[in-house]
């Protein structure tokens, strides 16, 4: 019986999604920062606003009293970890693998923020009339979305493939 291949397990195809992630990242917050003013709130849908923010620090702005060059650090060693991590996984958990490949696309995307800028560019922000969300960028949802689908592959990953991924061989 022939061992589950997986697009993960070919390089190429997973490092030109990270690329993609990351360009659709960067052109997203390239467009915030030319149009969109400074901390101007613009209505897409009654629950959905566009909000130009600089966050100094990590998520809710924690830690932005640590300082950029430690920032860039700390993100540096998440972004390795994690690809040990995705590197160590299964190339038949095509679930995990899209997770790990967005969570490094994320990574990279609000590296590239604070590397150049000092800052990370957010700019989503979800309320209602009475409550606010904290304003994130696409490069977050790409680290929530990520995250979402490895513990869905963790949880579920026995019925999602129907034969044990483990088993599969890494090309």
């Amino acid at each position: 019986m022939k061992a589950v291949r997986s697009l993960f397990s070919r390089p190429r195809f997973a490092m030109g999604l990270v690329a993609v992630l990351v360009a659709v990242d960067q052109t997203a917050k390239w467009a915030v920062e030319k149009y969109l003013p400074l901390q101007e709130m613009v209505d897409v849908l009654p629950v959905l606003a566009l909000y130009h923010t600089q966050n100094p620090g990590i998520a809710f702005s924690m830690l932005s009293f640590v300082g950029e060059k430690w920032l860039i650090a700390l993100m540096l060693l998440v972004i390795a970890f994690v690809a040990v991590l995705w590197a160590k996984s299964s190339p038949g958990r095509w679930m995990s693998q899209t997770g790990f490949a967005f969570i490094v696309a994320g990574a990279i995307g609000n590296l590239i923020d604070r590397s150049v800028n000092g800052y990370v560019i957010d700019y989503i922000l979800v309320h209602t009339e009475t409550w606010y969300f904290a304003v994130f960028n696409l490069a977050d949802a790409f680290i929530t979305v990520g995250a979402a689908a490895i513990i869905i592959d963790e949880l579920f990953g026995k019925w999602i493939y129907k034969s044990d991924p483990a088993k599969t061989e890494k090309s």
